[in-house]
């Protein structure tokens, strides 16, 4: 058997068994019938519910007890890649069920999901939407219309072991330069004053999914290359090739990175750093908080530091821009409810919740505003540089095939099975060609 086609079909089978096991989830779980035995409306919220996601829903709900009700629909992170997270819902909405009322959607999955949203323009003012961040809500619009309200932003980040910085005899130093942001060419030095020698320097995640084209996009902007936002897209050029050689030789020259990152996802690169004592890796915000339980586990609460992820030299810092949006499903009954429930989890305190108990970047501009929350929340004021800093993945409805071909060719060179010239072309060619790849 073909071992690429063998991998496709489990990947395809693995989608589809999951989808199976949603649609039995819902089924069996949330049912046909859409009110409870006292007539209150019941809404089903799919997203990665966290304990900041939970803490919100009970409070609306004991609100509006009686009137409305939201069911909440996990699809955890730990046990749903993005990818995953995409196929599932996009098969649910495909087939116009109204037993989804509300789901969130990753920023640049709105042009494709737009079909199966409702048109939000009519739901909200203008002041109501001035009061959300113009860049994270750049990311809801689709043909003008605005589709999906921001729930909470995201920014590429790089973590470091404070403690281990610390045994150099320049610390502070390095500490202060890193907080600023430094170059390639400077992040490989402290790799050699450090005298690390093997390759648990660096991680970033590699496997064939989104996380690895933010990790590629971001170099080609650090490369002052546009990452394309037309219909004809040429990702083979001068530095394009440049911020991939960068990352296959992170792995196979400079062994600051080990090979399994391409098996790797965010949450693969987490438990990695955690068990090898890496001193530098790239995550979102969220980590702290989101896997407080497994820091814990490893011992190492307090000891990871935020810095910008490092530029090339004669480019600027540059981090992809993430998040998840809310949007409401065409065929729900209860739009104007769900309204009701988006509204209430943009709300100042609740948007304080969600970055408290969940490490997600808030959305509603009254937190950046308050002075009180700025000395409480010291490093809220640092994400919101980073995220000014940061850039848009092309809103395009083609974009997450774009993306699956990009990861494909990317991941191959970073295996050394290709050259990142001849990678790039190969997918700049099957993109222009509408050639895409199949999961």
């Amino acid at each position: 058997m073909n071992r690429k086609f063998s991998q496709t079909t489990f990947i395809f089978l693995g989608i589809v068994i999951t989808s199976v096991m949603l649609a039995l989830f819902f089924i069996l779980h949330v049912g046909a019938e859409k009110f409870d035995k006292n007539n209150t409306v019941q809404l089903h919220f799919v997203d990665n519910i966290s304990s900041a996601h939970s803490i919100i829903i009970e409070q609306f709900n004991k609100i509006n007890r009686g009137s409305i009700e939201v069911i909440p629909i996990n699809l955890p992170f730990t046990k749903f890649s993005t990818n995953e997270r995409k196929e599932l819902l996009a098969r649910s909405l495909r087939s116009k069920s109204n037993l989804i009322d509300i789901f969130s959607v990753d920023v640049i999955w709105v042009p494709r999901f737009a079909k199966w949203g409702e048109r939000l323009d009519f739901f909200f003012t203008a002041q109501e939407l001035d009061l959300l961040l113009a860049k994270a809500l750049q990311s809801c619009f689709h043909n003008k219309q605005l589709v999906a309200i921001p729930l909470y932003t995201d920014v590429g980040v790089m973590y470091y072991r404070d403690d281990l910085i610390s045994n150099h005899p320049e610390n502070e130093t390095i500490k202060e330069n890193l907080k600023k942001g430094i170059t390639w060419s400077e992040f490989l030095e402290i790799k050699d004053q450090m005298q690390i020698s093997n390759n648990n320097y660096y991680l970033f995640p590699a496997k064939n999914y989104e996380g690895l084209v933010c990790s590629f996009l971001e170099q080609v902007r650090n490369s002052s290359l546009p990452a394309g936002d037309k219909a004809s897209y040429n990702f083979n050029t001068n530095d394009a090739v440049k911020a991939l050689e960068h990352l296959v030789n992170l792995v196979n020259k400079f062994d600051a990175t080990p090979l399994e990152v391409i098996g790797f996802d965010e949450q693969q690169c987490y438990l990695y750093a955690l068990e090898r004592d890496v001193l530098f890796f790239r995550g979102w915000p969220g980590f702290p908080l989101q896997h407080e339980e497994l820091i814990e586990r490893f011992n190492k609460t307090g000891l990871f530091k935020i810095a910008p992820i490092p530029y090339f030299e004669g480019s600027e810092l540059a981090s992809t821009i993430g998040g998840w949006n809310l949007m409401i499903s065409k065929h729900s009954p209860y739009k104007r409810e769900a309204v009701k429930f988006i509204k209430f989890v943009l709300k100042k305190e609740n948007q304080e919740i969600l970055f408290l108990n969940g490490g997600y970047i808030p959305v509603n501009i009254q937190i950046y505003q308050d002075s009180l929350n700025l000395e409480k929340y010291s490093n809220l004021l640092y994400y919101k540089k980073l995220f000014d800093k940061g850039i848009h993945r092309p809103y395009i409805e083609e974009y997450t095939k774009i993306s699956d071909v990009l990861s494909y060719y990317i991941r191959q060179a970073i295996k050394n099975e290709i050259s990142p010239s001849e990678a790039l072309a190969k997918a700049t060619d099957l993109i222009n060609n509408k050639k895409f790849i199949i999961r």
